[in-house]
């Protein structure tokens, strides 16, 4: 994939999305040889497996001119031979991706960093960014506001990858309201000039021209 972005990134884009689990992409995984399924993660409960899948997009009008992706499987297993609370003793998701190079593990990896795992992204999404308080009874509404939620997510996490410090790298909006976006100030002109007056020492605020520095500020 390629971007041509007027004036944004060029060149190569990397990625990885969630792929729906369609008949033909379950059975196509269902088929993939064991010696493929290579550990992928472990816990308590459950043992985390990954295998590359042999299964490209139908040929149909919708994505002719779609480049060919890749497609990683995740099988998910009760260590004691338990049932998962739908009644399935195995759990399958994949993942589709234009980058070849890199082995399922570290693939799978680098596509849970963007947002850590799904349920605190929903978690926060939900109850810190309102997207589970819904304005009013009109879909079309209630689709936009919960679009903004999700939006004003997505340019939290960049920030606080691009621009902010390390340790605020897994910070909460809260923290992040309370830290950078509500603080009690002033304006004041003195001497022909407009000042800003915090009700916090600097130090306080010293990662800031850091911050702006690293972020893609329109000149």
């Amino acid at each position: 994939m390629r971007a041509w972005r007027q004036g944004g990134p060029q060149g190569f884009i990397g990625f990885a999305v969630s792929a729906r689990m369609s008949p033909a992409l379950r059975a196509e995984i269902l088929a993939t040889p064991e010696e493929r399924w290579q550990p992928y993660a472990e816990d308590s409960q459950v043992i985390k497996e990954c295998a590359q899948v042999d299964y490209f997009l139908e040929e149909t009008a919708e994505n002719h001119y779609r480049e060919p992706l890749r497609t990683i499987a995740i099988r998910i297993r009760k260590k004691q031979g338990e049932l998962f609370s739908g009644g399935e003793a195995v759990k399958y998701f994949a993942v589709r991706t234009n980058l070849w190079d890199w082995k399922p593990q570290r693939l799978l990896e680098w596509h849970r960093e963007k947002a850590g795992s799904i349920e605190a992204a929903h978690a926060v999404i939900k109850n810190e960014l309102a997207g589970g308080v819904l304005p009013c009874a009109r879909f079309g509404a209630n689709a936009a506001w919960f679009r903004f939620a999700v939006l004003t997510f997505n340019v939290l996490t960049a920030l606080k990858r691009l621009a902010l410090p390390a340790e605020l790298l897994a910070a909460r909006p809260k923290r992040l309201r309370f830290l950078i976006f509500n603080t009690p100030g002033k304006l004041v002109r003195h001497a022909r000039h407009l000042i800003l007056r915090l009700t916090r020492s600097m130090s306080r605020f010293s990662n800031w021209g850091g911050a702006l520095r690293l972020l893609p500020l329109p000149g």
